[in-house]
């Protein structure tokens, strides 16, 4: 366990620009890049005019999300500079992505390529059921804190972990309803979240130090 106090970072939507990235994916697979309809949508598929897909199509799309993929997807505007400060004023930073754990070490490669301060990357997977598929991650490294953009993900997080919801992409968003209560304090966006978290006088309502 690290000496240094741990936040633990979610990546896409959080560190990670997956959504403009989905557009230059979408562009490799079938020749040409999308129009942009919504840019402040939280789907990509809302974001961007691109059709529902299956069969042969799903597949060509799935397919061109390889190694190449999850080791170029572009920082979001400030991110690299917000984790720079939370690094710099002590804490070690962890990326925890619900992304198939055969892209751990493209997602380590991308993150350190980008500039971000982060030697570890922890890929859990999907999971079936109501847990996060990132709890056990996430009670393995008991960080002061767990930063994420997509509120289920904090189901079955241990109340001593301080929970911070980014709400980006509010057209859409999946961030609604009664377990906004769970949350302990909820950002535009990670640099935004790294000035509360460095303001002498902020409060963690969490059970940590």
């Amino acid at each position: 366990m690290s000496a240094k106090p741990i936040i633990a970072l979610d990546a896409d939507g959080v560190l990670l620009d997956y959504g403009l990235a989905y557009a230059s994916v979408w562009e490799r697979a079938f020749g040409r890049r999308p129009l942009e309809r919504d840019r402040d949508a939280y789907s990509p598929l809302d974001r961007w005019a691109v059709g529902f897909l299956e069969g042969e199509r799903l597949a060509a799309l799935r397919a061109c999300m390889d190694e190449q993929f999850w080791s170029s997807v572009p920082p979001l505007k400030l991110a690299v500079e917000a984790c720079h400060r939370l690094h710099d004023a002590g804490y070690d930073l962890v990326c925890v992505s619900a992304l198939a754990r055969q892209f751990e070490g493209a997602r380590l490669r991308n993150l350190r390529d980008a500039g971000f301060p982060i030697e570890r990357v922890i890929a859990t997977g999907r999971s079936a059921g109501e847990r996060s598929p990132k709890a056990d991650a996430i009670e393995q490294l008991a960080p002061l804190a767990f930063v994420d953009d997509f509120l289920p993900y904090f189901r079955g997080i241990a109340p001593s972990v301080h929970r911070a919801l980014i709400c980006r992409g509010l057209n859409g968003t999946p961030n609604v309803g009664p377990e906004l209560d769970e949350i302990h304090s909820s950002h535009g966006d990670l640099w935004k979240f790294s000035e509360w978290m460095l303001d002498p006088g902020r409060t963690l309502r969490s059970g940590a130090a």
